[in-house]
């Protein structure tokens, strides 16, 4: 038997917005220097690297999880993911930095899916993975699409 990475990829990415909200990726907890315990994520604002990252993860296609865009995409390209020109269902998709809250530049991480949509986790509402455009309606620019060759047998 061969494991089809791509395939089950995508059934976990369209399970993840299946039946109702998905609390997994939510609250991630750090010690700040004043011995604060914080949570980075902010109840789901800030999950979208987590989301990827540990999904990306379980399939063996990074070396570790992260709680960054930054350190995501770093492990990504030295993990053998390239960059590409259209996206393929499984991509992973970066978008461009927008101002949060607080002026702080927010990025953004996700997976293209197909039929001009992007699975990613909605750090503006409510916190939850969900489905979307793959640009938002054109209104967030794609700035990078990797794709990893671990995914081409389908």
């Amino acid at each position: 038997m061969q494991f089809l990475k791509l395939k089950s990829l995508l059934a976990v990415l369209e399970n993840s917005i299946k039946g109702g909200d998905n609390y997994l990726f939510r609250n991630l907890y750090f010690k700040n220097d004043n011995g604060e315990v914080v949570d980075i994520l902010e109840d789901g604002g800030n999950s979208c690297a987590v989301f990827v990252s540990w999904i990306l993860l379980a399939f063996e296609l990074i070396k570790t999880s992260h709680a960054t865009v930054a350190s995501t995409i770093k492990d990504l390209e030295l993990s053998g993911w390239y960059e590409i020109k259209e996206p393929r269902p499984g991509a992973v998709i970066a978008w461009e930095s927008l101002e949060g809250g607080g002026g702080k530049m927010h990025s953004h991480i996700g997976f293209y899916i197909g039929d001009s949509m992007a699975v990613s986790n909605d750090s503006r509402g409510r916190g939850f993975p969900h489905k979307h455009h793959w640009t938002y309606n054109d209104s967030r620019k794609v700035e990078k699409i990797y794709w990893h060759p671990g995914l081409d047998n389908g």
